[in-house]
């Protein structure tokens, strides 16, 4: 016998392969049917969606609600992951036109990604410091290292940012290619950043003082400044702008602002306090608060912190916020059951285990725990469809793929279906009851950010 038959020979005999009878078996088990071979000639040429469509379900969709927020324009983050910041803009802009009435505005998704990007940059660099003295492939160097930088967040991201660097219309700065397609833009920064982390690595080895090697930092993100700077462009620091209505027509004289002001016209106050996110996540207890390690703004913000509820408690707080008229940051795991064309998402769109006769049982804790599903996508909760005991019908969200995607910019979800994919809400404490409250402010547990849950939305 050759070498290579003994190498084969060897691997097919080894406990846990694949052995020769165990193949014979698997294949006597899947002896071709009539049915399968229909199947299989259909699925040469088709989407298995297109196959798995369950046509019962694909009548004409209930488009009434009975609790529906104020309609404003739809916004498209194209080729990006910045859907936790469409979302957390659209719900601020709709609360500022619900506060004047008539004025309406939009605000540049443009201006704050510039200052996101920096400040994950600065998270990288600070993070490949403080963890210096650790081996490369720590778990913790490796959170770093393995994704220096990208497009997703949350709605704390959105508060700590635009506190911080305020807010400018979309008018003074409109998107680039690059804010709307930011793939290369983001290879190439996150190329720069591990380069720039592996020598702030060599500093720490090599017992630099920390002032030195705060300085070297800063020079670094001067460099990744200036790629942001030609990808994104330069951030305004001053412009002059009128309000105008939803006719287009001016309704205030022209005024100056910096970000920093007109953030204080159209927002007011600070948000962070104004506000708790709540999550369901049925691995972990209810009624508990955790904090997740090393969010992605946590040199300049806050960590991401979330009070754990059951399903029936976030969906009294969003339809509480709902029936003032308020409009709510959440966000799903979009890619399950969803009709993309028509804007339906309903537990029954697809019937995949007829299609391969097999069963797809996992509950949603076990979906969770094994990376099966997660929080994928923010999108902005305007609408619920009470029955007569008040218990919700349907939801409708406002999405970020432009007006002419699913249902006139917007998806319609089952109240089924929001219960299994639903996962992160944000709603103003005056919907929150005292109790909830209460135990929003206890002492959170810490989480790790490799957890399946805190993937973030994009």
């Amino acid at each position: 016998m050759g070498l290579a038959a003994t190498l084969t020979a060897a691997a097919q005999t080894k406990d846990g392969g694949i052995t020769p009878q165990m193949l014979q078996q698997i294949e006597q088990q899947n002896a071709p049917t009539a049915s399968d071979r229909a199947l299989r000639n259909a699925l040469a040429s088709n989407a298995i969606d297109a196959l798995a469509k369950n046509m019962q379900n694909a009548g004409a969709m209930d488009t009434y609600f009975s609790v529906e927020t104020k309609k404003q324009s739809i916004t498209n983050q194209k080729s990006s992951g910045r859907c936790w910041m469409f979302s957390g803009l659209n719900v601020l802009r709709a609360n500022f036109a619900k506060r004047t009435d008539s004025l309406t505005v939009t605000f540049s998704q443009d201006y704050l990604f510039f200052y996101d990007q920096l400040e994950k940059a600065n998270l990288m660099l600070q993070g490949a410091i403080d963890t210096g003295k650790k081996p490369l492939d720590d778990q913790r160097v490796q959170f770093f290292f393995h994704h220096p930088l990208n497009d997703g967040g949350t709605f704390c991201g959105v508060a700590d940012l635009t506190e911080k660097y305020g807010l400018v219309p979309t008018e003074v700065q409109p998107e680039t290619y690059s804010a709307e397609s930011t793939s290369r833009m983001s290879r190439l920064i996150s190329s720069k950043l591990r380069e720039q982390g592996l020598e702030l690595r060599k500093m720490v080895a090599a017992g630099k003082k920390a002032k030195d090697i705060q300085k070297r930092k800063t020079e670094m993100l001067g460099e990744i400044y200036h790629m942001l700077v030609i990808t994104l462009g330069e951030p305004v620091k001053e412009f002059t702008y009128a309000f105008r209505n939803k006719q287009g027509k001016a309704l205030t004289a022209p005024k100056k602002y910096t970000p920093q002001s007109f953030y204080k016209e159209v927002v007011g106050d600070k948000l962070n306090g104004t506000f708790i996110m709540v999550m369901n996540d049925p691995r972990r207890d209810y009624y508990k608060t955790y904090e997740v390690e090393y969010d992605r703004h946590t040199y300049d913000g806050h960590n991401w912190k979330y009070l754990n509820l059951p399903m029936e408690d976030i969906e009294a707080l969003a339809i509480a916020s709902l029936k003032d008229g308020r409009k709510l940051y959440s966000s799903y795991d979009v890619g399950k059951q969803l009709d993309r064309k028509r804007g339906y998402a309903d537990t029954e769109n697809y019937d995949y285990a007829s299609l391969f006769g097999t069963t797809f049982g996992m509950n949603k804790a076990e979906r969770i725990s094994t990376f099966d599903s997660g929080s994928t996508h923010a999108m902005t909760l305007t609408a619920v469809d009470l029955d007569a005991e008040g218990q919700p019908l349907k939801w409708k969200v406002e999405n970020s793929w432009g007006a002419d995607s699913g249902y006139q910019g917007c998806i319609i979800m089952t109240a089924r279906w929001f219960r299994e994919y639903m996962f992160r809400l944000v709603v103003d404490k005056q919907y929150v009851p005292e109790k909830l409250l209460k135990a929003y402010e206890q002492q959170p547990v810490m989480v790790m950010p490799e957890d399946p849950l805190f993937l973030l939305d994009e």
